[in-house]
């Protein structure tokens, strides 16, 4: 992935710090990176799919409480 790509930190990370999932958008797809370890390992999804993950993280299918 580029260097120079533009990330932004994700409108559901928790306010303290931590928790924190950063995205940055390519041309067709959406690269995702831990912001604690951001040289560390990112994975990118197609543009359809992160689409479905966050309706459903919206939809609270992924809660953890």
């Amino acid at each position: 992935m580029s260097p120079d790509l533009r990330w932004r930190k994700s409108s559901r990370s928790d306010q303290y710090g931590g928790n924190c999932v950063e995205l940055a958008k390519l041309a067709s797809m959406v690269a995702v990176r831990d912001s604690k370890d951001p040289d560390g390992p990112r994975l990118a999804f197609s543009a359809t799919a992160w689409d479905a993950f966050a309706r459903r993280v919206e939809a609270g299918e992924h809660d953890l409480v």
